[in-house]
């Protein structure tokens, strides 16, 4: 029974173990390896932190864009978005409320963080902290924005290849 005991311990360590597999990125710095069986990029990913394009909410309240402090942006480094709110007619939305969802459809899971709207930055401009993501891929940023009585969202895709 110990014999038994310790091999299923071993096994399940081997497996744990590579689950957690790292290997260089392209900037040399460890990042996740590539899954084997489905093919998945799992070394990291980049992409410009303006590479985000403005687009209008769901239903045409809002103009909004986001634009990453870091650049490029990275896997694995926790770093801060200025988001920019205007009315479709463009002019800023001085105050608003907004919540933020997202993360990988594919992977159905959300952001390995709980990022935030954390400061009013005045003329349409929000501070949003807490984006990190754990590997490359195609993510999804959804924020609902409230002002003036009225509230809309409007999601954002992209890739970090």
């Amino acid at each position: 029974m110990k014999r038994f005991l310790a091999a299923a311990l071993m096994t399940l360590a081997f497996l744990l173990s590579a689950c957690n597999m790292v290997a260089p990125t392209q900037n040399g710095e460890e990042g996740m390896a590539m899954d084997g069986e489905s093919g998945m990029d799992m070394s990291g990913g980049s992409m410009a932190a303006d590479a985000i394009e403005a687009q209008a909410t769901e239903n045409g309240l809002f103009i909004v864009s986001a634009v990453s402090q870091l650049d490029p942006v990275v896997i694995n480094e926790t770093h801060s978005w200025v988001i920019h709110i205007e009315t479709a007619d463009e002019n800023p939305v001085i105050s608003a409320d907004i919540s933020i969802e997202g993360g990988m459809p594919a992977h159905n899971h959300g952001f390995p963080t709980a990022p935030r709207v954390t400061e009013n930055l005045g003329d349409g401009d929000y501070l949003l902290e807490g984006m990190r993501f754990n590997m490359g891929g195609v993510w999804v940023l959804t924020l609902e924005i409230s002002s003036g009585g009225q509230t809309d969202s409007v999601t954002f895709e992209f890739e970090l290849k």
